[in-house]
């Protein structure tokens, strides 16, 4: 069982888009549609509970949805973007992308920042599979 008051984190539907990356008009359309189910507050906004939001985003992000797009992968952290910067050095490229309002920034061979053909502008997914990663609370 979770922590006392878990599911009770309530979020705005632009809290909501913000937090899975899409427009407020997208998540309206997924709520009017039935997807994720939101309630009223005491003063009529919609809201969604935050248990209720959580399930929603792990079915937005099966890792079914990446076999379906012919790119099957163990890892499950995928952050669709656009390259934003690439300084290639001799041996090793920095890559900066973009994903929705997060910056991941990655260290990779050179070689293979040019055969992805990777610039400035360019769509790219950062896919992350490690074992240490840290989590803040905000």
């Amino acid at each position: 069982m979770g922590h006392p008051g878990a599911s009770a984190n309530p979020y705005r539907i632009g809290e909501a888009a913000a937090l899975l990356g899409v427009s407020a008009d997208t998540m309206r359309r997924w709520v009017d549609a039935g997807r994720v189910v939101a309630e009223r507050d005491e003063h009529g906004h919609r809201i969604i509970p935050g248990a209720r939001l959580a399930a929603f985003a792990r079915e937005l992000a099966r890792p079914e949805t990446a076999a379906a797009e012919g790119r099957p992968s163990s890892a499950r952290n995928r952050f669709p973007g656009i390259v934003t910067a690439v300084v290639l050095g001799d041996v090793a490229a920095q890559v900066e992308i973009q994903a929705g309002p997060f910056r991941v920034v990655s260290l990779i061979s050179r070689e293979s920042a040019e055969e992805l053909e990777l610039v400035p502008g360019a769509p790219a997914t950062a896919v992350i599979k490690s074992t240490n990663v840290m989590i803040e609370r905000r």
